[in-house]
């Protein structure tokens, strides 16, 4: 890790079902390459010299993370998740408060079904953050052609896709920054899909990293079926 790369704890939001995967179990369980999505998410970071700590916030009823050998890892932490992801990031913040973390401190909040994070990326968002006054996220400028519709499903507009990035993750901020901005967006009640959003609610401009957009999020079967053969031809 280079002099200039900060310390900085992750946290994994893992608490979610991904119905749209229609499967027998959440998403961030299903098998690819001989361990579960998760314990691939979760390694990039374990891997990472400069991790203070980890925490995964899963439901609480969870039958299958105990099940994972990782859940014995000591540098890996278990929280609650809440009913949507910002509330199973609160808790996580929560609880690294509550462990001794500072405020100043970086967290790395990364999607628990994104399991092919690339170290260089991790790297990459490490360094040219460190100094940041906001923070920000990995990052993809939109490569198609974007189209805007009406209700009825027909296109209104052709949109610039020149001002259009898809946001992936992990998203890095100051602990209390994040903090304060999950906490008061859920209190007014404020519709928030990422962490980025959330400190934009509050009046920040998280910066765009661009990172490789192989980083996908398992969301639907053929994004598990892609990753699969892939990595079968890593093999």
């Amino acid at each position: 890790m280079s002099e200039l790369s900060p310390a900085f704890w992750a946290v994994i939001p893992a608490a979610g079902v991904g119905a749209r995967m229609a499967a027998d179990r959440p998403k961030q369980y299903l098998q690819l390459g001989g361990r579960t999505i998760l314990e691939h998410s979760l390694g990039c970071f374990l891997d990472h010299p400069g991790l203070k700590g980890l925490v995964v916030s899963v439901a609480p009823d969870d039958p299958y993370w105990p099940t994972l050998a990782c859940a014995q890892d000591a540098r890996i932490q278990r929280v609650d998740g809440g009913a949507e992801r910002s509330g199973s990031v609160l808790n996580a913040l929560l609880h690294l408060h509550a462990q001794g973390a500072a405020d100043d401190d970086w967290v790395l909040v990364h999607d628990a079904a994104r399991p092919n994070l690339a170290r260089s990326d991790l790297d990459k968002l490490l360094l040219e953050l460190a100094d940041d006054l906001v923070g920000g996220l990995l990052a993809v400028p939109a490569r198609d052609t974007l189209k805007r519709i009406d209700k009825h499903g027909r296109v209104l507009e052709t949109v610039d896709r020149s001002l259009i990035w898809q946001a992936y993750t992990p998203q890095m901020f100051r602990l209390g920054a994040l903090h304060r901005a999950l906490a008061d967006s859920l209190v007014a009640d404020v519709a928030i899909t990422d962490e980025a959003s959330a400190m934009e609610w509050a009046g920040q401009a998280p910066r765009l990293i661009e990172g490789r957009s192989d980083n996908l999020k398992v969301t639907r079967p053929e994004d598990l079926e892609w990753l699969r053969q892939r990595w079968a031809n890593r093999r």
